[in-house]
């Protein structure tokens, strides 16, 4: 490498620079501040893991992202957080182990192997909440409140929500007994959204008629509320969890509208994080964007592997994306005080600053003055004191 290509980045590593990064810590700031109010408690989950307690109930999609490494002290495989959630279901089960339902949240770095397709980056600032130890809908519907509310703290104005329960698949798949092979060839036809590729298959692998249609009928359902209704016809004679499924999808979604001005959007074939998701899933959209601002559901019993499976739901979202949701922030401008080493010069500097003022000292020989570092005030000596004077734009070259 070159001297002139010193200053390349990995690609989907980016760096943060003003005003972006003020950006993203006050945002950082009043989320935290939105989930403490909300009773969630701040946790810091550590960058490096033990690879067989990060990858956990995960999945292969998650071992895939994750960067591996070798701990030079005990020989074993250590991988870097891609996903904060398996590591705060660790903290629940085993270090905290506190009784009863648990509210914890995060902000922090992850690091992926392989940029995101849709968000882009390898580098995320993961942000988000989790819910242990409740499983009815109750903490469902805070999880979605907040993920909402989270998205308008933010600064979005239009929201798209998009509900599914992948208890629906699981259950009817469940039903028709299928093997390995035909579950995997099924689930790749209703993630691709190909009726054609569905039908044919089901009509295939399924010998029972009703629950044939039920299958076919998964890939159909999806769109506005009036989706709930045609379910409830479709899947008639279904399994008894697919019936409470509904029901579930009905309560959460009366849940959002009264408390919140979103489009609602069903897809009961949504089949994302199928390795862990139990429940509810959900992801919310905001115009301008191709991609889901904030992801979330249900993942019970992902504490199992460390001695203690409970009940899970939760969301998370990428700091770096909502920031740039937000408006920027009036500038406050700034105070230039000049380059002099003076006892009352300092004293009125210190004032200003427990104040929270910003105030840029010059510093001897310097070129650059107040306009250049955004400066609208300037600190002078009148009548004795030490005084803010506002600039112009003629006085602040």
């Amino acid at each position: 490498m070159t001297i002139a290509d010193r200053w390349l980045l990995p690609d989907g590593m980016d760096e943060v620079l003003p005003p972006q990064a003020s950006r993203m810590e006050e945002l950082r700031r009043a989320l935290l501040d939105l989930y403490h109010c909300w009773g969630y408690d701040q946790v810091m989950p550590p960058p490096v893991e033990f690879l067989d307690s990060l990858l956990t109930g995960t999945g292969t999609d998650l071992d895939l992202q994750t960067f591996k490494l070798t701990d030079q002290l005990t020989g074993r495989m250590m991988g870097a957080s891609a996903d904060v959630t398996p590591q705060v279901a660790r903290m629940d089960a085993h270090s905290l182990k506190r009784q009863g339902p648990v509210r914890l949240c995060y902000c922090t770095n992850v690091l992926r192997a392989k940029a995101d397709q849709h968000q882009g980056g390898r580098s995320p600032v993961q942000v988000g909440v989790e819910l242990f130890g409740h499983a009815g809908l109750e903490a469902d519907s805070e999880i979605i409140h907040l993920a909402l509310a989270s998205l308008k703290a933010a600064g979005a104005d239009e929201i798209h929500l998009a509900l599914g329960h992948i208890g629906i698949y699981r259950s009817l798949v469940e039903a028709a007994a299928l093997s390995d092979e035909q579950e995997r060839a099924l689930f790749e036809a209703l993630a691709l959204k190909s009726p054609g590729q569905l039908a044919e298959l089901v009509h295939r692998s399924v010998s029972d008629p009703a629950l044939a249609d039920m299958l076919i009928a998964l890939g159909e359902l999806h769109g506005d509320a009036s989706v709930l209704g045609q379910a409830r016809d479709r899947f008639a004679g279904a399994p008894a969890p697919v019936r409470a499924a509904l029901d579930q999808l009905e309560a959460l979604y009366k849940g959002v509208l009264a408390r919140f001005d979103v489009s609602l959007y069903f897809d009961l074939a949504e089949l994302r994080g199928y390795q862990y998701h139990t429940g509810m899933m959900f992801a919310a959209y905001v115009p301008g964007y191709g991609h889901a601002l904030a992801k979330g559901g249900r993942y019970d019993d992902t504490g199992r592997a460390f001695g203690r499976a409970r009940p899970a739901t939760g969301f998370s979202m990428d700091l770096k994306q909502l920031a740039s949701l937000a408006l920027a922030s009036p500038s406050q401008g700034a105070v230039w005080a000049p380059a002099q080493e003076e006892e009352s010069l300092n004293a009125a500097i210190a004032a200003l600053r427990e104040q929270g003022e910003r105030v840029i000292q010059a510093l001897p020989g310097q070129r650059t003055g107040p306009a250049e570092h955004s400066c609208d005030r300037r600190l002078e000596f009148i009548d004795g004191r030490w005084q803010t004077m506002t600039l112009t734009q003629e006085t602040s070259a």
